[in-house]
C-alpha cells in the first residue's frame, strides 16, 4: 500500500466522492496539460469519482522535475492506481494521456491487479505506428510555433516550454513492445477535424484488445475537442461505462 499523501499528489480528486462513489474514472491529460484542464467531474453523476492524473512539473507540482520517460511514468502510476481498484473503474486518456493510460493498463496486468472495465483512448494513433514529424528536438522558437499556446502571454509560453518539451520527449521516445491484446474493451475517440491523426490510425487500436472495440468521432471537432465538449464526452463515457450497476 502506497502512502496516502503520495497517491493524492498524483491522483487529483481521489476520495472526493467517497460517500457516494460506486465507480472511478482515472483521467490522463494531454501533453503540456495539468489536472485542472479536465472538468469531467462536473458532468458525471456523484456515483462516479473522477481521479485526474497530475504528472510532475505542472500546476501544484510545478517544482517537481517533469518526466521524460514512459517507463518512469508507468512505474510511478501503476502501483498508486492498483491501490484504488476496489470499485469498477475505467481510464480516459487524451493524446499523450492515451499512451500513458494504455501502458499503465498493461503494467497493471503484469502486476496481477484488477483491470479497467474499459479504456477510453482519445486523439492518438495506435501504438507502434510512426510519429508524424517528432517535435521534442526542435529549437525553442520552432517548438513554440507548433504549440497551442495562442491564448497565453509570451512569458507564460516561455515558462511552459520546458514542460511541453519533456512531455513530447516522453511520447516521441516511447517504444511500443508487443504483448497480448488487453482483455479490456476499448472506445477510441477523436474530433473529426483532428489533423494530427486519421481514422485508419485510430482504427489501429483495434488490434490491442481481445474484447469489444468502438470508434467514435465528434463531428467538426479539432484535436483539443475535450475543452468545451466535456458534457458530450461525459455522456459518451457514461453510455459505455454506466454510472451504476
Amino acid at each position: 500500500m502506497t502512502a496516502p499523501g503520495l497517491a493524492a499528489s498524483w491522483l487529483r480528486g481521489l476520495g472526493s466522492r467517497e460517500p457516494t462513489a460506486r465507480r472511478r474514472l482515472f483521467v490522463f491529460p494531454h501533453a503540456g496539460a495539468g489536472a485542472s484542464s479536465y472538468r469531467l467531474a462536473a458532468y458525471l453523476p456523484d456515483t462516479v469519482e473522477v481521479c485526474t492524473v497530475q504528472l510532475p512539473g505542472r500546476e501544484n507540482r510545478f517544482t517537481d522535475p517533469a518526466l521524460t520517460s514512459m517507463d518512469e511514468a508507468v512505474a510511478a502510476l501503476a502501483p498508486l492506481i492498483a491501490d484504488h481498484t476496489d470499485q469498477p473503474y475505467a481510464f480516459f486518456g487524451h493524446s499523450m494521456g492515451s499512451l500513458i493510460a494504455f501502458e499503465t493498463a498493461r503494467q497493471l496486468r503484469r502486476l496481477g491487479t484488477r483491470l479497467p472495465d474499459r479504456l477510453f483512448l482519445s486523439g492518438m494513433r495506435a501504438p507502434g505506428l510512426p510519429d508524424r514529424g517528432p517535435r521534442h528536438t526542435l529549437p525553442d522558437d520552432e517548438l513554440l510555433a507548433t504549440a497551442e499556446f495562442d491564448d497565453l502571454d509570451a512569458e507564460l509560453r516561455e515558462l511552459l516550454l520546458p514542460l511541453l518539451r519533456a512531455d513530447l520527449t516522453l511520447c516521441e521516445t516511447y517504444t511500443h513492445r508487443t504483448e497480448a491484446p488487453l482483455p479490456c474493451p476499448l472506445t477510441v475517440l477523436a474530433g473529426s477535424d483532428d489533423d494530427s491523426v486519421d481514422e485508419a490510425e485510430l482504427d489501429g487500436w483495434r488490434e490491442h484488445t481481445s474484447a469489444d472495440f468502438e470508434l467514435h468521432l465528434f463531428p467538426g471537432a479539432p484535436h483539443l475537442y475535450v475543452r468545451g465538449a466535456e458534457r458530450q464526452l461525459a455522456e459518451t463515457i457514461t453510455r459505455a461505462f454506466p454510472a451504476r450497476g
